[in-house]
C-alpha cells in the first residue's frame, strides 16, 4: 500500500466523528509499521482525545519507528487536549504523514515545525484536496469565526418547493429525506423563518437513530411564533434560539419561560440582519447552519451574502402552478449576468431524486 492508500483509510475513519466534533475538526489517524497498520484512531468527540492519541492508545504493538497518516495536521497546543505533537515525539514516531495543514493560528505549520525540528520525517499535502473538503466547515469557521451556511431545499423538476395549494409532503421520496436527516446531525444548527413555522409547524429536529439534534434557530423579526408551536414546546428539550428584531417584551417572558432563547439582532431590509446573525452565532460556538426555509428567506439569505453551499434535492415530478412556491423568491436578479454563481457541482442519486451540491462564488454584496 502507498501513502495515499493509508491517508484513505484514515479519512474514512475521520468521517466517524462527523456531527460529534463541532467545532473542533474530523480527524483520522492511522499507525502503520513494517507495512502493517498497527493503530487507528479518530476524534470523537469534542473535548475528548484527539485522534493521534486515539490511534495511539490503540496500537497492537510499540510505534518507536512507524509511520503515522494523520488527515490534519497535529496540534501543537494546549485546549481541551495536551498537544498532539507531544504524543507523536513520546511514542518514537519516524515520519509523520498529513492531508490537511491547519489553519488555526494556534498551528498553522508550527506543528510541522516541531515535529522536523525534533527529526521526524514529515511529508505534507498526501490527498489534500478530499482532506480540506472534509473539513470546509472547521476551515470557514477558524478563519472567519462565522458558521457554515448550507442552503437546502427539495424541489420538483419544474423548481416548485410546494403545490399551488401549499402543500408540500412529501416532493422527495425516502432515500432523500433520510439524506436530510443525516444533515441535521451534521450541521450544528438548523435555520428556518417563522413563516415556515406558521405554515407547516415544523419539529426541525433529527429523525436519524443516535442522531443529534442541531440547535433551532427561528428568525422572527416582529415575534410571530405561536407558543403553541411545536418549537416552542420542545425548547426545554431541544435548544432553541429565536432572533428578534422587534418583539412583544411580555411574549419574550413566555417564549423564554417555555425555554426558548432570545438573541436580539438588529433589523435590516425589513428583516433581522442575517450577516449579524451569522456573527453572533459564531460567538456561540456554532460553526455551520443547515438553512431549510422558505423562497423569502433564501433571497435573503443569498442577498446578505451569507451562503456558502446549496443542496438542491431535485424530485422527478411536475406541480406546475404560476403561483407555486419556488426555492429563491425575493425580488431576484435583473439579468442572468447578474445571477449567483455556483461552482465545484456534484450530483447524487438518491432513490429516484438527484442531489445537487454547489459551491455558492464569494461576490461583493449588492444592495437591490
Amino acid at each position: 500500500m502507498e501513502d495515499r492508500d493509508y491517508m484513505k483509510e484514515a479519512l474514512e475513519l475521520a468521517k466517524k466523528g462527523c456531527g460529534w466534533t463541532s467545532p473542533n475538526p474530523m480527524v483520522g489517524a492511522v499507525i502503520v509499521k513494517d507495512g502493517r497498520i498497527i493503530g487507528r484512531g479518530w476524534h470523537e468527540r469534542y473535548g475528548e482525545l484527539h485522534a493521534e492519541r486515539n490511534a495511539l492508545a490503540s496500537c497492537t504493538e510499540p510505534a518507536q519507528g512507524a509511520t503515522m497518516y494523520v488527515t490534519l495536521e497535529p496540534c501543537c497546543h494546549h485546549g481541551k487536549q495536551p498537544p498532539c505533537t507531544d504524543a507523536v515525539l513520546e511514542a518514537g514516531i519516524r515520519r509523520v504523514v498529513i492531508g490537511s495543514s491547519d489553519p488555526n493560528p494556534l498551528v498553522g505549520g508550527k506543528g510541522v515545525e516541531i515535529l522536523r525540528e525534533h527529526g521526524v520525517e514529515v511529508t505534507e499535502h498526501v490527498l489534500q484536496e478530499e482532506c480540506d473538503r472534509l473539513n470546509e466547515v472547521f476551515f470557514h469557521f477558524i478563519r472567519t469565526g462565522r458558521p457554515f451556511v448550507v442552503m437546502k431545499y427539495a424541489m420538483s423538476m419544474d423548481g416548485k418547493i410546494a403545490a399551488y395549494t401549499g402543500a408540500s409532503r412529501w416532493i422527495t421520496g425516502e432515500a432523500a429525506r433520510e439524506h436530510v436527516q443525516r444533515q441535521r446531525h451534521r450541521y450544528t444548527a438548523i435555520m428556518a423563518g417563522v413563516g415556515t413555522v406558521l405554515a407547516d409547524d415544523p419539529l426541525l429536529t433529527c429523525r436519524m437513530p443516535g442522531g443529534r439534534n442541531p440547535v433551532r434557530v427561528i428568525c422572527d423579526t416582529h415575534l410571530r411564533i405561536p407558543l403553541t408551536s411545536r418549537v416552542v414546546a420542545t425548547a426545554r428539550e431541544v435548544p432553541t434560539i429565536l432572533a428578534v428584531s422587534r418583539g412583544d417584551g411580555e411574549k419574550e417572558r413566555a417564549c423564554v419561560e417555555a425555554g426558548c432563547r432570545i438573541l436580539h439582532v438588529e433589523e435590516k431590509d425589513g428583516h433581522v440582519d442575517l450577516a449579524r446573525l451569522m456573527e453572533l452565532l459564531g460567538k456561540e460556538q456554532i460553526d455551520s447552519v443547515l438553512l431549510e426555509g422558505g423562497g423569502t428567506l433564501n433571497w435573503a439569505a443569498l442577498e446578505s451574502g451569507i451562503v456558502q453551499k446549496v443542496q438542491a434535492y431535485i424530485a422527478p415530478k411536475l406541480l406546475g402552478g404560476a403561483a407555486a412556491k419556488t426555492p429563491v423568491e425575493g425580488t431576484g436578479v435583473p439579468a442572468p449576468a447578474d445571477a449567483f454563481l455556483l461552482k465545484n457541482s456534484v450530483s447524487m442519486l438518491l432513490g429516484e431524486d438527484i442531489l445537487i451540491e454547489s459551491e455558492v462564488v464569494p461576490r461583493v454584496h449588492r444592495d437591490c
